[in-house]
């Protein structure tokens, strides 16, 4: 029975509301380690409780948390791509399975490129202010690999690649389009701010990974459908110049044949008018 009208659209925002809410809480039950430690560390009543907490999350994060993640975005790129009602159970968890030890390698890449820039980051903050400025181009590197981690899980669910092509195509794709980026960054920033200050973790919970795998991959989409336009526009007129080449090359060689045949009826009528004279 289909909907219409008023009804048809309250109808549609509550399917999508469920869609979201069940990817979400399947996402956090599969990375519940990471969370169960992170919510520790935030309710320790120690002011370094969630410093202390950090060494055992990344070490779980990549055998927990980057595969669920991953089978989220591969969730996501079913409804962006325009499989809507897509069974969530059984796509989610063949991403998970499908994915698993790409995303877990990829997650323990991610993770010690993070460890280094935290360690370097520290480091040169305690140096004297001309050694500070380095501590700036880390943050700096920080943001392009943050950006390169959403990358990193479209390019994973979206494309056929070995591991070291998706770690390296998303943090090409992050530097070489640098507007999608920061709109990347600010609208998953915005989204995990307004989850975890205003709404006391509730969308957390229900909504705040299943919304940001969703616009990543849209982002992610949109961008690398406007290259695939672009390099098939290049391809049609590298093929119309080839054509083109062809074409001249072909009349070029029509006119050489017409001036060797020329060349070779004027040497006969000259041998012919010598005979003539001879005579």
């Amino acid at each position: 029975m289909e909907f219409r009208g008023v009804m048809g659209g309250l109808y549609k925002i509550s399917e999508w509301i469920m869609r979201l809410s069940v990817i979400n809480l399947l996402w956090i039950l599969c990375s519940i380690p990471v969370f169960f430690f992170g919510f520790m560390g935030l309710v320790s009543p120690s002011p370094d409780g969630l410093k202390a907490m950090l060494p055992i999350i990344a070490i779980l994060a990549p055998f927990t948390l980057f595969p669920a993640t991953t089978a989220m975005f591969a969730v996501a790129r079913k409804w962006v791509t325009g499989e809507e009602d897509v069974p969530l159970l059984k796509t989610f968890f063949r991403g998970y399975k499908e994915n698993y030890v790409q995303s877990m390698v990829g997650g323990i890449f991610f993770v010690l490129i993070f460890v280094i820039i935290s360690v370097n980051y520290f480091f040169y903050l305690k140096q004297g202010s001309s050694l500070k400025i380095l501590a700036v181009l880390f943050i700096a590197f920080t943001v392009i690999m943050i950006i390169s981690l959403f990358n990193f899980f479209s390019i994973m669910v979206h494309l056929h690649m070995k591991i070291f092509q998706i770690l390296k195509n998303s943090v090409l794709i992050s530097i070489g389009n640098p507007i999608n980026s920061i709109v990347l960054l600010l609208c998953n920033g915005a989204i995990f701010y307004i989850c975890v200050t205003k709404f006391n973790f509730f969308l957390v919970v229900f909504f705040m990974g299943s919304i940001m795998a969703t616009f990543s991959f849209w982002q992610f989409n949109r961008s690398f459908t406007k290259l695939q336009i672009k390099q098939q526009e290049l391809e049609e007129k590298e093929q119309q110049k080839l054509e083109e080449a062809e074409a001249e090359a072909e009349a070029n060689s029509e006119d050489l044949v017409e001036e060797e045949t020329e060349t070779r009826n004027s040497a006969v009528s000259l041998h012919k008018n010598d005979e003539k004279n001879r005579e």
